[in-house]
């Protein structure tokens, strides 16, 4: 298991505050994973969370968390990394 990554980007959108980990082009295929929602919800409720799948691999790592634009503090960068870091120590990322 890896340590969580850092924050790349915090983009606000009219409904999310997406919060980026790492570049959406390096994946294969992303997915909002239904067991995610769990971990997500319990730091910030309505959070999204995308996975990516990495080429010529099976393994899956957070690509970006989405929090909801009502429910976003001005640390959304910190709710989406306390998502990340919760899903990590459970090492459910799959």
């Amino acid at each position: 298991m890896t340590d969580a990554p850092d924050v790349e980007t915090v983009e606000r959108g009219d409904d999310y505050v997406h919060v980026r980990f790492r570049d959406p082009d390096r994946y294969d295929e992303i997915r909002t994973p239904e067991w995610a929602e769990t971990p997500a919800e319990s730091v910030v409720e309505g959070s999204e969370v995308r996975t990516g799948k990495r080429e010529g691999t099976d393994d899956w790592e957070v690509q970006s968390v989405l929090i909801p634009a009502d429910r976003a503090e001005d640390g959304a960068g910190s709710q989406a990394r306390a998502i990340v870091e919760k899903i990590e120590s459970t090492g459910d990322e799959s």
